[in-house]
């Protein structure tokens, strides 16, 4: 292979930008030991977004009921945790591939400053979705104090 020709060294690059993609890919579900319980522990990928009146965080986790995901904001910080099992009828099948990760998961998500109540979950679409309601914190306007 010409290593002058400009079209082979693209094609090198570009190799090598799939297969760093391809490891980066791999570290979402990467085991993680969590501090908490000293055990392994996958992470679900999220996504935190905020609005004017809430913060909403998704989290993938297909296959896991919502109810059972432990979640408590601690020190400005979010804790997501518990547990994805095979389904038992699974449990006798051969596998051909299993690529979501299994057992203990767990979470940490630092939050935007500011107080939140109003707290909902849902599951929607293999995502467990949270909702932070924002509680009014915006300084008392001096002209309202009089009032």
């Amino acid at each position: 292979m010409n290593r002058d020709d400009p079209r082979n060294w693209m094609w090198s690059e570009a190799l090598s930008m799939l297969a760093q993609a391809e490891r980066m890919h791999r570290q979402v579900f990467k085991p993680q030991v969590s501090a908490a319980q000293h055990r392994v522990a996958w992470e679900p990928p999220v996504d935190v977004l905020e609005t004017d009146d809430a913060v909403v965080i998704f989290a993938a986790l297909p296959g896991v009921d919502a109810e059972k995901v432990q979640a408590v904001i601690q020190d400005g910080v979010l804790i997501l945790a518990g547990e994805r099992l095979l389904p038992d009828e699974l449990k006798r099948a051969t596998i051909h591939r299993l690529e979501l990760p299994q057992g203990r998961f767990e979470r940490r998500i630092p939050l935007p400053a500011g107080r939140y109540g109003a707290v909902r979950s849902l599951s929607a679409n293999g995502c467990l979705v949270i909702r932070l309601g924002k509680l009014d914190s915006r300084p008392l306007d001096p002209r309202r104090l009089g009032q």
